[in-house]
């Protein structure tokens, strides 16, 4: 599913307007068409029981809701909206659309002032106690500043009603005061349980906070033309089971282990040599033919003992049982039988272990997934990165990545998208930054966002199981980006898989690796729903 920032969906709404001839008022109608269905459907039964009170602002957001007010109004729906300005301040479609619900005999509250009169404001939070839904139509996409004001107030009491007394929130297009290119919190923004999104789904409907704040998110088409959307690129991806199984390898009846890649894991120290573990089992489990781990000699026969189906092999270590800078040519020596390499899981910080790391990426020719201590030792050496001849994906969660950039770890977590694309772009490479709603981005400017996953994955290992299963797809001939899409994807519902089984707290990464071949059966089965998770629908 595309994602799209607010820019590129008004030039769609231009193109609808002036190429396809849909005037403004009409997609104005349409929507709030959508709107209204989706309020009758969330009151259900309820319906007519409590009147709906609509937010409006003066936009073409609030022309939308007003149009949903009437449509309602001419159901027998009984229906308050409240003006956030003076009506004279209308203007465009949204003027004819107040007007027109105005003569379907919609009682409008006018809050004409910045800070309204105290009766006016009385007579907005009585209708907001006795609705039975609350639909805001106060802001759409293109909210730049902090939100203040009259519409933060009453942005504070759809949330207060909600929170307080139970009142269900729809939100038109997206939820008052959520950015749409990033999902950030202008300031305050409307908690929604379902959000009614327009043409295509926002890029900060995906994203957290705006993922939590929106709720369910149905996408209205309006009638525009599918070529409208294609002249439009769009900034991301959703990840979806149709993705997913598109990118999968085929596996032909007559196939054998050597059609599906050799994988060599370098990784391990002492005291974590399950990382190593976790990292050769799951590319075993993603279905790689060929699995051999090479970890520090001295801890060979520990992982032998752990890992049956996968090979292990010893490299030269340090006095502290971490991979010496000496073994750098038995590495390459063994990664010349190998289609791909995963570089990093619990290799520690020790210094010869990282000129290790550092030698053996520049002098590697072939696929690479850099995670954990590989990233660490690459911190202040992004040239390492920059200069290898064959594909690099690397895995950093956002302390990771901080040092990787030279940023703090809060400027990353602020905006993870810009990020994860400076990451791709500087250093030349899929970066894929780990943490709620994965993003992976490609130096090209592709982006993919993955909606699987849950807060239960927060736990260590887990993200040594995302290096194998991508390390697998990599060394099966499957590209770099699609690699790191499709092994977040698959991990992430692994994780979700898990949690349902088990609990979302009790769950580990030896879960995740258990869970596995179900996430593979229900995706190849096409049993996860369209699309998964079920935050996202059509309508």
């Amino acid at each position: 599913m595309k994602l799209y920032t607010a820019a590129q969906m008004h030039a769609v709404d231009r193109l609808a307007i002036e190429r396809e001839g849909i005037p403004g008022e009409a997609l104005m109608e349409r929507a709030g068409q959508a709107v209204a269905a989706e309020a009758a459907t969330m009151l259900g039964d309820r319906a007519g029981e409590r009147p709906i009170l609509v937010l409006c602002g003066r936009g073409n957001n609030g022309g939308d809701g007003f149009a949903a007010a009437r449509i309602l109004i001419e159901q027998g729906i009984a229906t308050v909206a409240v003006l956030a300005g003076a009506r004279d301040r209308v203007a465009g479609a949204a003027c004819l659309h107040l007007e027109a619900a105005l003569e379907a005999g919609l009682p409008v509250i006018e809050l004409a002032e910045d800070r309204p009169r105290p009766g006016d404001w009385h007579e907005v939070e009585e209708s907001a106690r006795a609705a039975g839904l609350i639909i805001d139509a106060l802001l759409g996409t293109g909210v730049t500043g902090e939100v203040t004001g009259l519409t933060a107030d009453l942005i504070a009491l759809a949330n207060r009603m909600r929170a307080e007394r139970g009142i269900p929130v729809l939100a038109v297009d997206i939820p008052s005061g959520i950015l749409a290119d990033t999902g950030a919190v202008a300031g305050v923004a409307v908690e929604a349980d379902t959000t009614v999104t327009m043409v295509g789904p926002k890029l900060g409907l995906a994203l957290y906070p705006g993922a939590a704040h929106a709720g369910r998110v149905v996408v209205a088409d309006l009638g525009v033309p599918a070529r409208g959307l294609e002249t439009s690129p769009a900034e991301a991806t959703l990840l979806d089971p149709a993705l997913a199984r598109a990118w999968l390898p085929v596996r032909p009846p007559e196939a054998h282990k050597g059609d599906f890649g050799t994988v060599l894991v370098v990784a391990g120290c002492s005291g974590m040599i399950g990382a190593a573990y976790l990292a050769a089992q799951a590319a075993l489990r993603a279905g790689a033919g060929l699995v051999r781990a090479a970890v520090p000699q001295s801890l060979q026969d520990v992982l032998a003992a752990k890992g049956t189906e996968f090979m292990t092999a010893p490299l030269p270590e340090t006095h502290e049982r971490t991979i010496s800078a000496d073994a750098v040519a038995g590495a390459l020596e063994l990664a010349a039988n190998a289609t791909a390499v995963v570089l990093g899981p619990g290799l520690s910080r020790n210094e010869s272990t990282q000129q290790f790391v550092r030698e053996f990426v520049a002098r590697l020719e072939r696929p690479l997934l850099v995670d954990a201590d590989g990233l660490n030792a690459l911190a202040g050496h992004r040239r390492v990165l920059g200069t290898r001849p064959a594909p690099t994906v690397i895995t950093p969660h956002p302390g990771e990545m901080a040092r990787l950039l030279g940023w703090s770890a809060i400027q990353v977590q602020t905006d993870r998208l810009a990020a994860v694309r400076e990451a791709a772009r500087g250093l030349g490479c899929i970066a894929l930054l780990k943490g709620a709603r994965t993003l992976v981005a490609a130096p090209q400017g592709n982006l993919l966002v993955n909606p699987t996953g849950n807060p239960g994955m927060a736990t260590g290992g887990t993200g040594d199981v995302l290096s194998g299963m991508i390390g697998a797809f990599l060394g099966m001939g499957v590209s770099p980006l699609q690699a790191a899409g499709l092994g977040a994807y698959l991990h992430g519902l692994a994780g979700d898989l898990a949690a349902e089984r088990l609990s979302m707290p009790a769950l580990i990464a030896g879960d995740l690796l258990d869970s596995l071949p179900e996430a593979f059966r229900r995706l190849l089965a096409d049993e996860l729903g369209p699309p998964y998770p079920p935050a996202v629908g059509t309508g």
